[in-house]
């Protein structure tokens, strides 16, 4: 059984909790965060504390708060020697308080409030200085039945990274679609079965593979009409930009 103590309130850190508190092989000891109102739900089933200096001895301490505040409060911990270990996919491992050992655990998979997430579906990234803490984090990953990935930190920040093309990116293409559909009254669940059969093509084909369209066909002509109907100026930037890479990756000239 490993004991786990969560800091932090926000997406990641609530639905680790749930995910943890379903596993047979995982104890949260307690849950803490400076404000208790948003965890304060939860204060039936885990101790939930404000102070700090009350934190209780467990095998990790998972830090799940934003970026800009995971280095201070690893040097507010009132303890030392005992595993640390932040879940962003762009922090560095060194800006956990030396201290304490240091690791990170970074779910690879987007978290919204209120969209359930299947831990069996989200690889973990695991990074870690002393390598006995490795067995660790990894037996941690098996408790949420997530698959681990042993990563350096160049190699976490190149998929955080490319985590936000597709991903972030992503999501805003499809917003401007939803705009695009709801300017001439029609409905954007419409593209959806699209959406899933892009996303479903791309676990059997590389994406070079995978592409279609008129910029990779060099459809001039379909291309120039898309221009025209686009009324919002930004919407054409982003049209133009994305097309010129696809012609580009593709050996296709540009119009």
């Amino acid at each position: 059984m490993i004991s786990v103590v969560l800091l932090g309130a926000g997406n990641v850190a609530t639905h680790l909790y749930k995910a943890f508190i379903k596993s047979k092989d995982v104890s949260v000891s307690q849950w803490y965060n400076r404000n208790l109102e948003p965890i304060q739900t939860y204060k039936n089933e885990v101790e939930v504390v404000d102070d700090i200096n009350k934190l209780k001895k467990a095998d990790v301490y998972i830090i799940a708060v934003s970026d800009d505040a995971i280095s201070n409060l690893s040097s507010q911990l009132p303890f030392e020697n005992r595993l640390v270990v932040h879940t962003s996919g762009s922090v560095g491992i060194y800006e956990l308080d030396k201290k304490n050992e240091r690791g990170v655990f970074y779910p690879l998979q987007t978290f919204s409030k209120d969209a359930e997430v299947d831990f069996k579906q989200v690889p973990i990234c695991i990074e870690v200085i002393k390598k006995t803490n490795l067995k660790t984090l990894k037996s941690l990953s098996e408790a949420l039945g997530s698959e681990s990935h042993k990563v350096n930190t160049e190699q976490r920040k190149a998929l955080h990274l490319a985590a936000v093309f597709v991903n972030n990116f992503t999501n805003q293409l499809y917003r401007i679609a939803h705009e695009i559909t709801e300017s001439k009254g029609v409905e954007f669940n419409i593209l959806k079965p699209l959406i899933l059969e892009t996303a479903k093509k791309v676990q059997d084909l590389s994406p070079y593979m995978a592409q279609t369209g008129p910029a990779k066909r060099n459809d001039k002509k379909t291309i120039r009409k898309h221009l025209k109907l686009l009324e919002n100026q930004h919407h054409k930037d982003i049209y133009e930009l994305l097309t010129t890479s696809i012609q580009k990756t593709h050996g296709r000239k540009k119009l």
